[in-house]
Formats: C-alpha cells, sequence, structure tokens
C-alpha cells in the first residue's frame, strides 16, 4: 500500500506503469507466499517439538512465545529462535520500506505549491500510516515489553489487544474521510 501511495504521488505520470497488473499481481504473490512460508514454517517446527512441561499454554490461543515456554529441547528452542529472528528482520525489511516509502511521499507533498493537493495527499496516506502504526505499537508492547511488566493477567490481555483492536478500528480509519461517517461520529459525540 505504501508503494502504491508512493506512485500515485512521487511518480503520479508513471503510475499506470509502475503500477500494472502485472505489478499488482507480482505484489501481492509476494505478500501471500511470505505470509504463508512464514505459516508453514512456524507450524511445522511447532507440530515437530517436543512438550516436557505439559500441555497449557498461559493464552487465549497458542502463540509461539508460550509454547517455547514447553519445549525440552534446548535444539528446538534455538530453532524456533532462528525462525523468530528471520521473521523480525522480515518485518523490519518491510517497516523500512514503509517508512521510506513514506518520507518520499512527504517530501512530495510538501513541495506542492496547492495548499488542497497537500490535503488530499496526506488524507490519503494518514489513514494507512494510522494502521500500521497501530498494529506494529500493539506487536511492539506485546512482544518486546520490559520484563518487569510481567504479570500472568497482562499475558493473557496483551494477545487481545494486538489481534482484536487494529482489526476492529481499521474499518473506522480508512472511513474517516466519509463525510456521512464524520458527521455520525460528530452527532455521537
Amino acid at each position: 500500500m505504501s508503494y502504491d501511495r508512493y506512485v500515485a504521488i512521487y511518480k503520479p505520470l508513471h503510475y499506470g506503469t509502475l503500477l500494472g497488473s502485472r505489478a499488482c499481481v507480482t505484489m501481492a504473490a509476494a505478500a501471500w507466499g511470505t505470509g504463508v512460508l512464514h505459516a508453514v514454517l512456524h507450524t511445522a517446527n511447532t507440530f515437530s517439538m517436543t512438550l516436557c512441561q505439559g500441555n497449557v499454554v498461559d493464552q487465549f490461543f497458542c502463540e509461539i512465545p508460550q509454547i517455547l515456554k514447553l519445549s525440552c529441547l534446548q535444539s528446538e528452542y534455538l530453532r524456533e529462535i532462528g525462525f523468530i529472528v528471520a521473521s523480525v528482520l522480515a518485518i523490519f525489511g518491510c517497516f523500512v520500506f514503509i517508512v521510506l516509502s513514506y518520507v518520499q511521499i512527504f517530501r512530495a507533498v510538501l513541495r506542492r505549491p496547492s495548499e488542497h493537493g497537500r490535503h488530499k495527499a496526506f488524507s490519503t496516506c494518514l489513514p494507512h500510516l494510522a494502521v500500521v502504526s497501530l498494529f506494529v505499537s500493539t506487536d511492539f508492547f506485546a512482544y518486546l515489553k520490559p520484563p518487569s511488566l510481567f504479570s500472568p493477567s497482562l499475558n493473557l490481555v496483551v494477545p487481545i489487544l494486538y489481534s482484536v483492536v487494529p482489526p476492529t478500528l481499521n474499518p473506522l480509519i480508512y472511513s474517516m474521510r466519509n463525510q456521512e461517517l464524520k458527521d455520525a461520529v460528530g452527532k455521537m459525540f
């Protein structure tokens, strides 16, 4: 999505050639392919692990860090940590790509002479940035919270935070450009 916004704003005359159907299919296939590969690797590794500390996971759903706590063998633990590191690197690469795309977009937008053009470009980009920021910040809090914040009840609530809040707020964030929705929200408050 950030590349789409980048091309639409930074190179509008080349939009049709840079983002044709072939480019869109390639980007969608890459996104789906990496997601499926990521899921298959973690699932296969999880089912091959030997669990020696029972089979009760302190979560609402099976999450990799919770399953790692139940693992017996150090080699299985290290293999899964390797998968997690690879996942973090892939996510970081995507995050850097998004940030660089938006830096270029904001540079192009701020050079526009028209106030209306800047407003239109920002109103197109800000919902995507809000959704990405919401998802990334809840994930970072879930996985990178300091050990001093450890509590069983917090460990039960945090997965709900990042698995429910971003998808619930997505439609609201993306539809805030809709005047009817703005009027309805205004009436509620």
